[in-house]
Order: C-alpha cells, then sequence, then structure tokens
C-alpha cells in the first residue's frame, strides 16, 4: 500500500541548514555570548580608531529597579543610532552612565531598614544605599546587555565612582567662585514626607481634593480715607483659599494696582472690598448679602491699608502685586511670604518678615499653640472651624478638585515651605540671558522642544541645590560656629577651602566629608573672614541629584580623546526638558560657557491601549524582558524602530 502524499512534498521549495525558526529566545543568548567573547565592541572600535568621532552621550538611567519597557525603548533608541552611525564610517563609541545618588534609593532603604536606621551612622546608612546602587547597576546591566546594546559595560561612568564625586565638588566649586552661590530663606518645594527640599523636576501634578473657603479680613485703616462713603463703617475684604493651613502665616493681602474693587454694603451695614468683576461670582459663591454698591476704590490706592488678622493678633498690610488676577476668587489675595513664590517676591519688595511657623515634617512649631505638632494638612478642618468662631468665615466651606504638586518618589502632597536652602542665582552674571542665546544654537528635534526649554529657563527661579538628606555629594562649604555665617565670602576663598576636599573626594569618595573631621579638610590655620573664628563645621546638606546627573558632560566628555565635549547628541524623553536636558544646559553654561550638546533628540512615551503612559502605580507596564523571553530582543527592536 502507497504512502499517502503529504501535501508539502508536493512543493518546490527551497532547502538549506539554516532553521525555518529563529528561535530567538534560545539563540541570541549564544550570540551575545560569542560577541563579548570575542571583544565584537572593541574590535569595531579599533576598526573605527581613526575615523571621525560622533558622540552620543548617554543620559544616566537612575540604578533602582529592574528597566521598564521606556528604558528599554531609550537604550534601543541610542544603539541603533550608534550602530547607524559606525556604519556610516564614523568613530562612534557609547560609554553608558547610571545616577547612583539620591532620595529614591534612600527611601527604598528607609524600607529595609526599619527601625534600625536610628542607630546606624549615615556612614553606615550611605554603605547600605551603595550596595543597593550596586546591585541594580548590576542588574540593569545585564538587562541592557540581553537588549543587544553594545558598549562599554565593563567600565560605565557610575555618579557615585570617586572620581565623580570629586568632579561634582568641583563644577560646585566653579559656580562657588565665580559667585553665583548663595544661601537663603525662600520658600521651596518641600516633602513633609520624606523631610526634604524638592527640585522643580521632582514634582508631578496629580489631581487633590483641597477645601475651598472665602474669609474676611477687617479693615484697621481709616476707611474715609479711602472714600468718604466708607466713613464710620465696618469694612472688610474677602479672600478666597485652599490652603487654609496657611493662614496662620497669612502677613499681607494682595490687590491689583489697575483693577477697580467695589465696597458693596450688606444689610447689617457691613461693607465688603471685591474685584468689580468677580463682585457677582463671589455673591453668588458665597451667599453674602451685599448688593449695595456705595463707593468704587481704585486698586492702586489700597496700598499699605491696614487690615486685622482673621485670628491672630497681627497687622496684615494691603499690597499690590501684578500676578492678582480676575479669572476666581475675590480679586484679593490672602499672601504668605513664608508659603509662596509669588508671596516671598512680594513680601521682600515690601519688607515683610519671611515667616513659616512649619517644621520639616509639616508640622506647626509656632503661631497656634493649640494647633503646635499637628500636621498642616490635619489642621485644615480646625482652622475652618476657628474661622467660623470667630465670624470670619464667609459663606459654607467648599472643596475643589484641582492638579496639584506631588512628590516624584513617595507620591504625597507637598508644600511650599521657607526655610535656609543653598541656591544658584540664575541671574548672576547674565545666566539666563547667556543660556537663552545658547539654546537657540542648538537643534532640537523635534522643533517643540526649543521653545518649551526656552520658556522653562526664561521664567525660572533660582535653583535650589541643597537637599536635606545623606545619599549623595555634600555641599563642601564651611560654617563658622561663633558667628554662624558660611565660609563663601568672598567666593574665591570659599572654592580654595573647598579643593582639598576635592582631592580627598577623589581619594576615599564623599563619604570622607563625614569620616574626617573638620580639620582635615582645611588648609592649616583657617579662620573665619568674618569674624576671625577658627571653630568650623561642615554642611550637613548634600547636592541635588539633578545637579550630578547634570554634570555628567563635564565628568565624562573631553577627559579622553574618542569623547570630545560637547556631545553630539542626547536623546532622552520628553520628561528631561525640565530634568536632564536643563540641568546639563545650566552647569555647562558655568564650566563650560556653552551647551554639552549640537543637538537634542526627543522620543515618546510608552502607552498602554488607552493611550496612558505606562506606569508601575497604574499597574499597566509590559516587562521588556518578559517580550524577551518569549519573543526575543530582536522582536522588541524591531518594535522600537
Amino acid at each position: 500500500m502507497l504512502k499517502p502524499l503529504e501535501l508539502k512534498d508536493t512543493l518546490n521549495l527551497p532547502r538549506t541548514s539554516f532553521s525555518m525558526k529563529a528561535n530567538l529566545p534560545q539563540n541570541e543568548p549564544k550570540w551575545l555570548e560569542k560577541w563579548n567573547r570575542e571583544g565584537l565592541y572593541e574590535q569595531i572600535r579599533g576598526a573605527r580608531q581613526d575615523a571621525p568621532i560622533f558622540t552620543m552621550h548617554d543620559g544616566p538611567p537612575y540604578a533602582n529597579n529592574r528597566i521598564h519597557l521606556g528604558t528599554a525603548l531609550n537604550k534601543i533608541l541610542k544603539d541603533l543610532i550608534v550602530k547607524t552611525k559606525t556604519m556610516q564610517g564614523f568613530n562612534a563609541p557609547y560609554l553608558p552612565g547610571w545616577d547612583c545618588h539620591g532620595l529614591p534609593i534612600e527611601i527604598n532603604i528607609d524600607k529595609e531598614l526599619g527601625p534600625r536606621k536610628a542607630k546606624m551612622s549615615v556612614v553606615e546608612i550611605r554603605q547600605a544605599c551603595r550596595r543597593y546602587a550596586e546591585k541594580y547597576v548590576d542588574i540593569q546591566r545585564q538587562d541592557f546587555r540581553r537588549l543587544g546594546v553594545l558598549g562599554e559595560w565593563d567600565k560605565p561612568y557610575l555618579t557615585m565612582n570617586f572620581e565623580y564625586e570629586a568632579l561634582i565638588a568641583e563644577a560646585f566649586l566653579k559656580f562657588l567662585e565665580k559667585g553665583y552661590v548663595y544661601r537663603g530663606l525662600k520658600p521651596v518645594y518641600w516633602c513633609i514626607h520624606c523631610q526634604t527640599a524638592l527640585a522643580e523636576a521632582e514634582v508631578e501634578y496629580e489631581e487633590h481634593r483641597s477645601p475651598s473657603i472665602y474669609v474676611r479680613y477687617a479693615l484697621r485703616s481709616d476707611p474715609a480715607v479711602l472714600d468718604p462713603a466708607l466713613a464710620g463703617r465696618n469694612v472688610y475684604v474677602v479672600i478666597w483659599t485652599t490652603t487654609p493651613w496657611t493662614l496662620p502665616a497669612s502677613m499681607a493681602v494682595a490687590f491689583h494696582p489697575e483693577f477697580e474693587y467695589v465696597a458693596a454694603a450688606a444689610e447689617n451695614g457691613d461693607v465688603y472690598l471685591l474685584e468689580s468683576r468677580r463682585f457677582e461670582p463671589t455673591l453668588a459663591a458665597t451667599g453674602l448679602n451685599a448688593t449695595e454698591i456705595i463707593a468704587r476704590i481704585p486698586g492702586r490706592k489700597l496700598e499699605r491699608t491696614e487690615f486685622r488678622h482673621p485670628f491672630l493678633e497681627r497687622r496684615v498690610l494691603g499690597v499690590l502685586a501684578q500676578y492678582v488676577t480676575a479669572d476666581d476668587g475675590t480679586g484679593a489675595v490672602h499672601t504668605a511670604p513664608g508659603h509662596g513664590r509669588e508671596d516671598y517676591q512680594t513680601g521682600m519688595s515690601y519688607g515683610i518678615e519671611i515667616y513659616c511657623p512649619v517644621g520639616t515634617a509639616g508640622e506647626f512649631t509656632e503661631g497656634l499653640p493649640d494647633y503646635k505638632g499637628q500636621k498642616v494638612f490635619d489642621a485644615n478642618d480646625p482652622i475652618i472651624a476657628l474661622l467660623e468662631s470667630r465670624g470670619a468665615l464667609v459663606g459654607e466651606p467648599g472643596f475643589l478638585s484641582h492638579s496639584y504638586p506631588h512628590c516624584w518618589r513617595c507620591h504625597n502632597p507637598i508644600i511650599f515651605r521657607a526655610a535656609e536652602q543653598w541656591f544658584i542665582s540664575i541671574d548672576h552674571n547674565q545666566l539666563r540671558q547667556r543660556t537663552l542665546d545658547e539654546i537657540r544654537k542648538v537643534k532640537w528635534l523635534p522643533a517643540w522642544g526649543e521653545p518649551r526649554i526656552y520658556n522653562m529657563i526664561e521664567t525660572r527661579p533660582d535653583w535650589c541645590i541643597s537637599r536635606q538628606r545623606v545619599w549623595g555629594v555634600p555641599i563642601t562649604v564651611f560654617h563658622c560656629e561663633q558667628c554662624h555665617k558660611p565660609l563663601i565670602d568672598p567666593p574665591e576663598f570659599g572654592a580654595q577651602l573647598a579643593r582639598k576636599t576635592i582631592e580627598v573626594f577623589r581619594q576615599e569618595g564623599s563619604d570622607a566629608w563625614f569620616t574626617h573631621p573638620v580639620e582635615d579638610l582645611l588648609p592649616p590655620g583657617t579662620r573665619c573672614p568674618t569674624c576671625g573664628g577658627t571653630n568650623l563645621r561642615k554642611e550637613t546638606d548634600i547636592i541635588d541629584v539633578w545637579f550630578e546627573a547634570g554634570t555628567s558632560h563635564f565628568a565624562v566628555l573631553g577627559r579622553r580623546p574618542d569623547l570630545p565635549w560637547p556631545s553630539d547628541v542626547y536623546l532622552e524623553a520628553g520628561d528631561q526638558y525640565r530634568g536632564w536636558f536643563h540641568s546639563s544646559l545650566l552647569v555647562a553654561m558655568c564650566t563650560h560657557g556653552g551647551a554639552p550638546y549640537r543637538q537634542v533628540l526627543t522620543h515618546g512615551w510608552v502607552l498602554d491601549a488607552q493611550g496612558r503612559a505606562m506606569s508601575k502605580s497604574i499597574g499597566n507596564v509590559i516587562e521588556p524582558m518578559d517580550i524577551i523571553k518569549t519573543h526575543g530582543a530582536e522582536v522588541l527592536r524591531l518594535w522600537a524602530a
């Protein structure tokens, strides 16, 4: 009996020793092992050693957790560009790096250590952080290699390497000796859970439900000075706020100089000052029965009037400010210089105290004895009740859902809090304008990147570079215990003191700041230039990790012939306009006088089926290693391409 004929045998198919199935998950590791064993990357570099150089400087990913799909996309795109430029005849080295210091690692170590942390020294905590970072550098390095990315994986740059730490301190020294660095009391973004200042790049905006209340301040000044029709009347100004907890720090009420304010009389004879366009919306929102307009007052006439604080024995000054709007509220703004950037600027211009009765953990420290120790957000309801008991609450309390700043790591709502911090002045020596001019010389892809970073630099405040944590490079400044002043004036003197520390960092790393007595880090015979004191101490704050990452071009490029400064291209996701692109540019303007990149290329976000950015907090993340185990890295690379 004849064997049934298989249909495939009727086809004239090519015959080859190659498998018809790629089996990428099984075969790719063998190829990678062969490339590594044969030194493929080094062979490519050797073949191109005399070719023109193309530099793609690697933005350092954070050494925390496994890589995600967005990280994989970024590394694959960089690898595609480097290999393309190599095939086009360029010598295109790729030196990967990692961001190893900062809050995300320290928070994880806090969780791991638990109560044990309280008994550990600063150096022991830092060593635990270092081990954590080393662990994830190794894990991520294996993941990146599995993606087929070629590079100098055995000698990457790490921000926690001793030499890199010394160069961070050296970059800070350059800002210091050129007069950019100062210490001041200013309101900054503050996380009450992490108990540290935050940079703008460390702030995320999420939906938040806040109380919404209207509060009246009684006029202390003679009302007849504003208008004769107000003589003998009880006059109040009404403000709207979504942060009742800031009212203990209320020092002023701001009016717009060009707005018109109506004086509206209620049935009981009380008079309320409201911006003319906000008059009817405020009555509707509060139920206030004050419909008879008896006077109209120009905003500039309200300058330096005095009001009574709604529940404290304090005079509150009437001030003028351009940021007051008629879009919402009442046209009069409660002003707390210790809890807002614009409030601070207004307070400084009028000589008002920068008052902040809130501690590092967000607890009231003074001002309201009954609430001392209470967390600010918990104090909203008691303060509203106090306002009501004092007759200062206008209408019924409500709530407002709005976009509100949250900490990038713990995802809790943050506050503005005045604290002594270290800053880099953005306007000293025309740094802002010079940076804006430099932005025009860079090629931005997509083109919208240029106005985006331009607007950020144009409107940004001074850079708060201090953090109240331990895992990072210390701010290398010394203080006099006698007159309590930092030794940074004149700037050249402060920079001179830091030079010895930098050399110690090169040998021992920045742990030396915490292990050596102050005398070991200073030139012999150092005295305070202000009072002549010799009892000196070390600064306790560390430097912003965005300053560290922004120093990478200074630490990596120009240090060897095949990695010249500036980089031909930076390639990262769009969030780095306020992050690495931004900090790198500002640091480079001080260290080199120009941009650290000729071209900036931005890629998009990895989205889920609903068009949402993938996020572990949402739970919509696809792990790249899961894709590779099933389909192989080449399929993932084709998707990225």
